[in-house]
């Protein structure tokens, strides 16, 4: 007998991320210019989260320690938001889940952003809470005016889902 997935909205699901203290960024750039995953890193660093940034390529970022996976990040981490290119979204998605991370947010404005279909079927398939498009900052009650009017439109249009 086949089973229906338990789907809960996506504001439930970004409030619990959103309620993690040790959060990943994976994609995070050695040069920000204005790149999203910087955007987020720094947003979440600046309002008190214990962030960690995810680049194989660098060892500091934004003048922070930098890790090559998430798996060394010491300590470990609660949650981890995904905004490397779509294409490498799986690597990111199968190092939290080998991490046993089990909250993960795939990163997205317009475009493909960090969402690879791909790699949600494999995160929710191991059981994880997976939220498809977005951005933190959008559903945060402290986010800026322009990401809240971001995440109305982008809801409307179907780049952030309404349930995860």
């Amino acid at each position: 007998m086949a089973t229906t997935p338990t789907t809960v909205p996506v504001r439930v699901a970004a409030a619990d991320v959103l309620a993690q203290r040790r959060i990943a960024v994976t994609g995070v750039s050695r040069t920000a210019r204005g790149h999203g995953a910087n955007t987020v890193y720094t947003w979440l660093r600046d309002h008190g989260y214990e962030v960690f940034a995810v680049n194989p390529h660098a060892t500091e970022v934004e003048g922070d320690p930098a890790y090559p996976t998430v798996q060394a990040v010491p300590g470990g981490v609660d949650a981890v938001v995904v905004a490397t290119s779509a294409a490498h979204a799986l690597e990111s998605v199968e190092e939290s889940l080998d991490s046993g991370v089990r909250r993960l947010w795939l990163h997205r404005s317009t475009g493909a952003g960090s969402v690879s279909p791909e790699a949600v079927v494999r995160a929710r398939a191991a059981g994880a809470t997976v939220i498809a498009g977005g951005c933190p900052i959008m559903f945060h009650p402290e986010g800026d005016g322009v990401h809240h009017a971001m995440c109305r439109v982008l809801t409307w249009t179907g780049a952030v889902p309404r349930t995860v």
